[in-house]
């Protein structure tokens, strides 16, 4: 049971005017807000560290609802890339709340031993009745953030606390099994963010970054989470304490969930419209991990708006008919070239909700030479060879699906590639597209990946959505099951959800590969795969298609900017590459394959500079698919006046054909004098992986 405590325990521990005015045109009351430091009690004792934004002019009798954001992304050093989006909400009549997660940044206690772990979510419920017992609160609490504080706020709604009156998730999930960084698909995924945040997650809070009496204790000596994720390679329980695919009705207030195109977990935008009892409205836009008010690409949106509009309604009771409009405001996205670009094409429209009732599937068959029509092909199949470094061709991240991909040409080439012929007219499609393959390998594991492009009539190949399967999860990712060499297997692959419109004179191009590496880590035997065409029930491919409908379109409110927060700079890369951003392969006449990733980030505060900076090395050998790893390093570097100090992570995965070996290795130092260091280690069993 939760003990919650009273509001009037609080200890404020310092109170800052800080001077961010907004320059908002049309806003309905601009206001200086005014950020208060506060210390959250827990009942053990422990207090977690809040920043609370407020209306510096507010009334004695004026109250607010609180917004939570809840994060171990380190508050105090978040200031400036936060303040645009808190500063937009207390403008309208509401108080932001941001808490550092227990032993994160600047709050106190024990490190959490991994995301959504029971010891956060308990302590979230404690913040929720504290933050609603505030003398300038009205009792009601909303929740939102992107990634991981969009995950805690789905995750807190399944707790169902009693101030917590609705939601806005970005760029979140409702399966943490198969949508999460850690076994993306089923499948073994190994991310730099493992390895940068523990390293983040062992840095003291800032400015002083002091070493305190319990600091080895509670933050250094602590298990990597990392390693505790990939002993768990099968889902089930473990996975469903924080799924909200588990039990969809736990959640009983209402929800607004926000993804993007080029985000990996889009996904649980149509699932949360279709299986949720509640109020629940939905968007998508062509973005990536971001918020959609600095997005990348553009078109951007203000979602702030419509997030205050949603709040108004469930916080305020405000009758403003945001419920009345349309449940899904989806932005249809149109052709553009392979590779990164400034601005997707494209046309936002309403739909009434999910599924589309007008919606109707169109199955296109494989066929021998790489044909793809819509009439089942003869009797035939096609054989491919096990090559693990495949894939290493098909995008220039190790993220997620969704991420911008180079041309496909290359990976179609030692791929499956089935192609159409040029379309006679516009086909659009939206959902999510089902590879069903009739497939045999020659070991008792394979993976199949499956990529859904656009091949445009001077050749480019854009990647438009793709997934993976793991194949001893053919029938169940709770119960995975080796596969018998050579038997035939009838294969289903839901690709991620997708929208996309195939011009006239363009081509369908569905390619089919065992290996998508470095985004995902390579089974262990050497082995050729078979996919089988011919009949009705040959393997195939099964498109969402969209009939042309007159739709209406949402309007929605210019993006609003506010001036930068004062003394704290903007981060800049000191590398070309970005964030899980790889190099070009390089192999070697012993059969090694490698990439590698560094990135060098430096950001400016008013204490001094903090330097991030990451080097990793993906290698595989493709003559033993077993010999794979991944090794390097992160490291965070405070440069205070007259100081630097290092906290270092270094990373050692490898795997045989039986095991995976885990070695990480935390360190700190003070200018050139190491004062910490310990060393974990771990044999794991590959479990199906």
């Amino acid at each position: 049971m939760v003990h919650r405590m009273p509001c009037r325990i609080v200890v404020l521990i310092a109170s800052a005017l800080l001077l961010l005015v907004a320059c908002s045109a049309g806003s309905p009351q601009k206001r200086t807000v005014e950020l208060q430091t506060a210390w959250i009690p827990m009942p053990d004792g422990v207090r977690l560290a809040a920043d609370l934004y407020l209306p510096a002019n507010r009334q004695r009798d004026e109250r607010f609802p609180v917004l939570l954001e809840y994060l171990p992304y380190r508050k105090t050093e978040s200031r400036g890339s936060r303040h645009s989006v808190y500063a937009y909400f207390v403008d309208r009549g509401y108080v932001v709340a941001r808490v550092d997660i227990r032993g994160t940044g600047n709050s106190e206690g024990t490190l959490i031993p991994y995301e959504y772990s029971d010891i956060e979510l308990d302590d979230g419920e404690v913040v929720i009745d504290w933050l609603s017992k505030l003398d300038y609160a009205n009792g009601s609490v909303g929740m939102f953030g992107i990634s991981w504080g969009g995950f805690n706020s789905i995750q807190m709604a399944m707790r169902n606390p009693p101030a917590l009156k609705a939601i806005v998730p970005l760029m979140a999930t409702d399966d943490l099994f198969h949508d999460d960084v850690h076994f993306m698909d089923g499948i073994m995924h190994v991310d730099s963010w493992e390895v940068s945040q523990e390293v983040e997650n062992m840095v003291p809070g800032a400015p002083g970054y002091e070493f305190y009496d319990r600091y080895f204790n509670e933050r250094f000596d602590r298990t990597p989470s990392m390693q505790i994720y990939k002993e768990q390679q099968r889902d089930g329980p473990w996975w469903d304490r924080a799924s909200l695919k588990s039990d969809y009705s736990s959640i009983k207030i209402p929800v607004y969930a926000i993804g993007g195109w080029y985000d990996g977990y889009r996904d649980s935008v149509p699932r949360m419209l279709e299986r949720m009892d509640v109020p629940v409205k939905g968007l998508i836009g062509p973005w990536g991990h971001t918020w959609p008010s600095s997005p990348y690409p553009e078109p951007g949106m203000e979602w702030r708006h419509e997030a205050v509009r949603f709040y108004d309604r469930w916080l305020k009771g405000i009758e403003n008919g945001i419920m009345d409009e349309p449940a899904f405001a989806v932005y249809v996205r149109d052709w553009h070239p392979p590779g990164p670009i400034d601005h997707a094409p494209g046309h936002w429209r309403w739909e009434d909700g999910w599924p589309l009732q007008r919606a109707a599937d169109r199955t296109l068959y494989f066929g021998a030479g790489g044909h793809l029509a819509g009439e089942p092909a003869d009797a035939g199949q096609a054989a491919l060879k096990y090559r693990p470094s495949d894939g290493v061709d098909a995008g220039g991240s190790v993220m997620w699906w969704g991420d911008f991909m180079p041309d496909q040409a290359a990976v179609d080439a030692s791929s499956f590639s089935f192609t159409s012929a040029p379309l006679d007219r516009d086909l659009e499609i939206l959902g999510f597209p089902r590879a069903l393959l009739r497939a045999s390998a020659s070991a008792a594991l394979a993976h199949w990946y499956v990529r859904l492009s656009d091949v445009s009539p001077d050749g480019q190949v854009t990647q438009i959505t793709g997934a993976g399967l793991n194949g001893a999860h053919r029938d169940s990712s709770r119960e995975p099951k080796p596969l018998t060499p050579g038997e035939i297997y009838d294969l289903a692959v839901e690709l991620h959800f997708t929208s996309w419109i195939f011009r006239k004179g363009h081509r369908v191009r569905v390619s089919v590969s065992n290996a998508q590496w470095p985004m995902f880590w390579p089974t262990p035997y050497q082995m050729e795969t078979a996919l089988h065409f011919g009949a009705e029930h040959g393997s195939r491919v099964v498109l969402p298609a969209v009939p042309a409908a007159e739709r209406p379109a949402p309007a929605f409110k210019p993006i609003e900017t506010y001036p930068p927060l004062e003394g704290y700079g903007l981060s800049e890369s000191e590398t070309v590459s970005g964030y899980a951003e790889f190099s070009e392969v390089k192999r070697d006449e012993s059969g090694n394959a490698r990439v590698e990733m560094k990135n060098r980030v430096v950001t400016t505060y008013p204490w001094g500079k903090v330097r991030n900076v990451e080097n990793i090395t993906h290698r595989v050998n493709d003559n033993d698919p077993a010999d794979a790893s991944v090794t390097g390093s992160y490291s965070v570097i405070v440069e205070k006046p007259g100081e630097t100090l290092v906290w270092l992570g270094v990373v050692d995965w490898r795997s045989d054909d039986k095991d995976f070996h885990f070695k990480y290795t935390k360190s700190v130092s003070r200018g050139e004098r190491q004062i910490l260091e310990k060393v974990w280690q771990k044999k794991i069993a590959r479990d199906h992986q």
